[in-house]
């Protein structure tokens, strides 16, 4: 139990630098970081990205305990899940912070912002997954998946015993 709750919490730290650094790559282009790679230019980006990952830490933490939780809980290891609840956290993000805004500043932005924002949980759910969300399907052990698959029942009359009965 006690390393289900630490596996969680890496995983949602490290989703959050990925998603700090996901934020500061729409802002720095990748030309831009090649062509002015000083110790300044770098040491600047990763601080942007530490900020960008503490600000989508203090929001999305309430969102992704409750996604972790049920992902957990219910044994979901597949990556979609973790992926869709992000990008849902992310549009959640983008409609809270630019809900105020409107007019032609507000249109012209916003379709770059919602690209930012939804690759950025797409990311960071990816990122959740690949360290914490994988391993949800296994048990406390990590040995196999604790939930056997169900039997099959087949209706009385049905399968070999009926051929056997009208052969005879």
């Amino acid at each position: 139990m006690i390393g289900r709750v630490l596996r969680v919490i890496f995983g949602f730290v490290v989703a959050c630098l990925a998603a700090g650094l996901t934020m500061v790559l729409f802002v720095y282009t990748p030309l831009e970081i090649a062509t002015e790679a000083g110790a300044d230019r770098v040491s600047e980006i990763a601080l942007l990205a530490l900020a960008a990952a503490t600000h989508s830490a203090v929001f999305a933490a309430p969102f992704a305990l409750i996604g972790a939780v049920f992902g957990e809980w219910q044994r979901i290891g597949g990556w979609l899940y973790y992926a869709v609840v992000a990008v849902a956290i992310a549009a959640v993000g983008f409609l809270a912070q630019f809900w105020p805004e409107s007019g032609a500043a507000g249109s012209f932005l916003s379709g770059y912002a919602v690209a930012a924002f939804v690759v950025t949980g797409l990311v960071s759910g990816i990122v959740y997954w690949l360290f914490a969300g994988r391993f949800a399907a296994r048990d406390d052990d990590g040995e196999g998946e604790v939930i056997p698959p169900p039997p099959s029942h087949r209706p009385a009359g049905t399968g070999e015993g009926l051929s056997a009965r009208v052969a005879t």
